[in-house]
């Protein structure tokens, strides 16, 4: 990947940045969302197979609990709370004493049986007054729920419920290699208020990580492309740097 030096902090640069903002937790990139993650927002978190999705959101909700005194919820699809557990012990993120001390919780639900999980979310939500939630992930939603309306409707549907809430949430979805689309549904960034899209994309023999904010819904943010590593202590994103690699855009 080759990386230049940026000049200028996009964190100043944009107007009104900051306000109203959470702070993610993840080491750069509230520089290039010009100041954090808009409260009550519902992010996108894209990316093909490798790029990190998972333990971003477990940064995000981790360091919101511990560093912010923000509550938080991780609902799963996919993968049972114990293997995510286990995973997130590998970066030093203990969710155990959370859980106990009813500041976090883990959802695991069967994408198969999805009535009934938006009332399981709300609960759950409301019993840790939890104030980040990540939904990980709509891509095995959508195994239950083929028609793309109804799924739109759905998300739709999951966005207004978590900003009753006052919840600021990531929604987690794949690209499919080779698509040109952001998502597996083509459906998924049209309803979220910021899109966050991760890369891993081999040039010139290397695998390269690079992230990019597609966009913050009413608000200017970083239109580059920036490097990222995931290091032993989680994401790091260097907003003054820039990578180049071929994208959809």
């Amino acid at each position: 990947m080759e990386r230049v030096r940026l000049t200028g902090d996009y964190e100043k640069m944009l107007p009104g940045a900051g306000a109203g903002r959470l702070k993610s937790g993840i080491k750069g990139l509230d520089k290039i969302m010009g100041g954090g993650i808009p409260r009550k927002d519902l992010l996108l978190l894209t990316g093909t197979t490798g790029t990190g999705k998972t333990n971003f959101c477990l940064q995000y909700i981790y360091e919101g609990v511990t560093r912010h005194k923000q509550n938080g919820v991780y609902l799963s699809f996919e993968e049972l709370p114990e293997s995510i557990s286990r995973n997130a012990l590998l970066f030093g993120w203990d969710f155990r004493p959370l859980e106990k001390a009813k500041r976090f919780s883990f959802i695991k639900y069967d994408p198969y049986h999805v009535e009934d999980v938006f009332d399981i979310l709300e609960a759950a939500i409301r019993d840790n007054k939890a104030e980040r939630v990540v939904v990980d992930s709509i891509s095995a939603l959508g195994l239950y729920v083929r028609d793309k309306a109804e799924l739109r409707r759905m998300i739709f549907n999951l966005s207004l419920t978590l900003k009753k809430l006052n919840c600021t949430s990531i929604l987690v979805s794949e690209i499919v290699p080779g698509s040109p689309g952001l998502s597996r549904y083509g459906v998924e960034e049209f309803v979220a208020d910021s899109v966050v899209v991760l890369y891993y994309e081999r040039m010139n023999g290397n695998f390269t990580r690079a992230v990019q904010v597609w966009k913050v819904r009413g608000s200017p943010h970083s239109e580059k492309l920036h490097p990222y590593k995931i290091t032993k202590n989680g994401f790091v994103i260097y907003p003054e740097e820039e990578a180049f690699i071929k994208t959809r855009r």
